[in-house]
């Protein structure tokens, strides 16, 4: 196996979200390109991430693989790249992952491949009745705005109107973002649809709005939550992330 990226900004940036929900994950490489599904320790929020072969410059691979990576000493690789450096990924005859950065020097790291003993992880399928589309740049100026009076926010929706709204012991906030050019709205239901999520998994969530101009949501009432970011013929990024449960 040899793959090759010209710009390896999308990989960074990418394993640099995905590194704050999971410490270690599965990446499996095909034809089609580096997959990985992982799920949080806590399982409250899946990472699903596809980097496509068409992102490369070179991709060698005479058979499927799969393999285990500490995400944090990943990360802390990729972030020693600068954006001129040639990035190369190999297995090397010690069974290591060997990632060589090629610039004005050639750099060169291994990792040790892990064994992950947790089960493949599944995408659920999941039936959404609202969906946004909108300004990814939007959705995290919303959710610092939330950050500060609450550690929940209420994603709800009616026919032209998205709101995201977060309430605190003594404080409230409320952004209301109606239909445009740039926010399409979908519903499939003619009542308010309202869930409620944790702030501190979606403040790691849109960091995806990095690789992506355009952020799709989709969310039903008292229900999962999907984030997707998308970089066509190049990567898509998304999140599942479980709805917060209020006891009474």
């Amino acid at each position: 196996m040899k793959l090759v990226l010209a710009d390896a900004s999308y990989l960074k940036d990418s394993i640099v979200v995905i590194a704050d929900l999971v410490n270690e994950a599965r990446f499996k490489i095909t034809k089609d390109g580096m997959e990985v599904i992982a799920m949080d320790p806590a399982n409250v929020a899946m990472v699903i991430f596809k980097l496509l072969s068409s992102s490369f410059t070179e991709f060698d691979l005479e058979k499927d693989i799969e393999i285990g990576v500490n995400l944090q000493s990943f990360k802390q690789i990729l972030r020693r790249s600068s954006p001129s450096d040639t990035l190369t990924i190999e297995v090397s005859a010690e069974n290591k992952l060997k990632i060589q950065l090629r610039g004005t020097s050639i750099r060169t790291f291994s990792l040790p491949i892990i064994e992950l003993d947790e089960r493949e992880q599944r995408v659920p399928n999941l039936s959404f009745n609202t969906s946004i589309s909108m300004h990814s740049s939007a959705l995290l100026d919303a959710i610092t705005d939330a950050d500060i009076v609450a550690e929940s926010v209420t994603f709800s929706c009616e026919a032209d109107k998205f709101t995201i709204a977060a309430q605190g012991d003594h404080s409230n906030a409320s952004i209301e973002i109606k239909a445009s050019d740039h926010t399409r709205i979908r519903t499939s239901t003619t009542a308010d649809v309202k869930s409620k999520y944790s702030i501190e998994y979606l403040k790691k969530m849109i960091s995806g709005s990095k690789l992506a101009e355009i952020v799709d949501i989709q969310f039903n009432q008292d229900y999962p939550l999907r984030l997707d970011y998308k970089v066509v013929d190049r990567l898509s990024l998304s999140f599942v992330l479980a709805p917060r449960v209020e006891n009474d």
